[in-house]
């Protein structure tokens, strides 16, 4: 009887609902660590200048045709879907490093799975992660100084631009552009230059044409605007004025779901036709009050609204995208009007040329003379695939770069900057007492990882080579790296291979943040599904 009674006292209250789960301490820690380190290992491979692509293919049916062929960590990790609460962090944080700076995707989320391998490892020694995140706390402040201290900027005009030229070479030699990696280089540079320190890349426009070589990809100054010029306007006017609109511009019918009109007979269809026909004459009027020369709506234009535009000599425009628009009212200074009420009030564009021009077998509108900062990048390869992975690529070297101008100091690459933050962090964990030290050499240790993963992508003997590199820096040869092309440790500034600090400080923030996140948890509550009621 007493047994029973113990039996009884023993069990526990369920306190969540039937379907919940709940999953604590070390089962939950090792559910986050092995989620995270997973979602590390797929984008692992693609890390550095001889990183593999990955194919994705949708499991929708109805999307199964579309495939993408990429290495950029951040499409990867935001095209899969996965379960595992920890891995959702790491997926996020590549999403914002891509937001923020534009690259150092796959490194931010290598980083940080690297740092929770170590935090793996910490914990099954019995050490508190409380005492983990205090440790590596102080590494990225050690690493960051160091990363400070290591950075350079060029004042004059001409050494900086070769800064960036060097920035873009490496930002596009992991990259598919790599083979035309000159080419592109000069091309993003001239691109950014051309913003003069503005950071805002709608003034460059990516446009895609299927045909002719990445070679034939060429820089246009000015925008360019893939739709047509309407029938019966003239396709080439100077210094116009642009009237740029999202406004319906078919009859205006009556349009209540649902609506029906009952007449007697056909002179009273033709009475409302007409009706129809005089209330879209008057919003014309009101438009041509503006005393536009070009008149682009962002919705479709009937052929009677066209036509009496056209009779007036306006250049018509019509179902220009909404980015297509808002692009255009960007650079051309112009607002986009949905009423035309008061003309005075209304703020016009303006640009010294607008013509009509051929890239490939499309017709495109060029607009030139944009208050100098806007152009278009006109991409050629041979298929979708090539052309989707080479914007990716063109996007972030032309990301790395605007913050390079903002910013302007650069670090060296080839790993330079993870082993001297390495060897920094070193040093702290030499004079730190505790077990504090431990986790500061862990995170050494994934900074080490970075240039490991590196050489062994390439195929190279990366223990070997990454101990040359450290041996060289911390002998004092401060321009030492990796060459992935020969297998070996070179000048990094002979070599030319330059990064973006701002790329490398944004990585070592949002991977320790994230790791330090991960590693916090205790518990996982899984809340039951919600049941359709009835």
């Amino acid at each position: 009887m007493a047994g029973s009674m113990d039996a009884v006292g023993n069990i526990l209250p369920n306190v969540l609902k039937a379907e919940a789960s709940d999953d604590k301490d070390e089962f939950a820690r090792m559910q986050s660590f092995v989620g995270a380190i997973a979602v590390a290992d797929i984008v692992k491979t693609t890390l550095g200048p001889k990183g593999m692509d990955k194919i994705l293919q949708s499991t929708d049916e109805n999307k199964r045709h579309i495939i993408t062929v990429t290495n950029d960590g951040a499409t990867i990790l935001k095209s899969i879907m996965v379960d595992n609460p920890a891995a959702r962090i790491l997926i996020d944080i590549s999403k914002t490093q891509d937001e923020e700076v534009g690259d150092g995707t796959t490194t931010v989320a290598v980083f940080a799975g690297e740092l929770l391998r170590e935090a793996e490892k910490l914990t099954q020694m019995r050490i508190h992660p409380q005492t983990i995140i205090a440790g590596w706390r102080l590494a990225k402040d050690a690493a960051l100084t160091k990363l400070k201290e290591i950075s350079w900027s060029h004042e004059d005009d001409e050494s900086f631009r070769e800064d960036l030229l060097n920035i873009a070479r490496t930002t596009l030699s992991s990259k598919l552009l790599t083979d035309d990696r000159e080419h592109f280089a000069q091309l993003a540079v001239d691109a950014v230059l051309r913003l003069k320190g503005v950071n805002n890349l709608d003034y460059i426009k990516i446009i895609k044409k299927a045909g002719g070589t990445m070679k034939d990809s060429f820089l246009a100054e000015g925008f360019i605007l893939e739709k047509t010029i309407s029938t019966g306007c003239p396709k080439r006017l100077e210094n116009p004025k642009i009237l740029i609109a999202n406004t319906p511009m078919d009859h205006d019918k009556i349009k209540i779901f649902g609506s029906k009109v009952r007449t007697d007979s056909m002179q009273k269809v033709a009475e409302i036709e007409e009706a129809e026909k005089g209330k879209m004459k008057k919003k014309v009027e009101k438009i041509l009050a503006h005393k536009p020369d070009i008149f682009i709506n962002r919705q479709l234009i009937y052929n009677y609204p066209e036509q009496l535009m056209a009779d007036e000599g306006v250049m018509v425009i019509e179902h220009a995208d909404f980015d297509g628009t808002e692009r255009l009212s960007s650079v051309l200074g112009a607002d986009i009007l949905s009423t035309f009420d008061n003309p005075e009030d209304a703020s016009l564009g303006q640009c010294e040329l607008v013509e009509e021009m051929m890239i490939g077998e499309d017709k495109v509108i060029k607009f030139s003379g944009c208050g100098g900062k806007a152009c278009s990048v006109v991409l050629r390869g041979s298929g979708a695939h090539v052309l989707d992975e080479a914007e990716r690529s063109l996007h972030d070297a032309l990301c790395v770069l605007t913050q390079t101008v903002i910013n302007r100091n650069v670090v060296y690459g080839g790993g330079n900057s993870e082993i001297s933050m390495a060897l920094a962090v070193d040093e702290i964990a030499k004079t730190t007492k505790g077990k504090q030290a431990l986790a500061i050499e862990a995170f050494a240790r994934a900074l080490r990882a970075l240039p490991t993963i590196m050489c062994d992508n390439a195929g190279f003997d990366s223990a070997e080579i990454v101990q040359n590199l450290r041996s060289e820096i911390a002998s004092g040869n401060t321009t030492a790296g990796l060459n992935m092309v020969d297998g070996e440790v070179s000048n990094m500034k002979t070599e030319g291979i330059n990064e973006c600090y701002r790329v490398k400080e944004q990585a070592l923030h949002s991977a320790s943040e994230a790791a330090e996140m991960i590693l916090r948890v205790d518990e996982i509550v899984r809340c039951a599904p919600r049941k359709r009621e009835g």
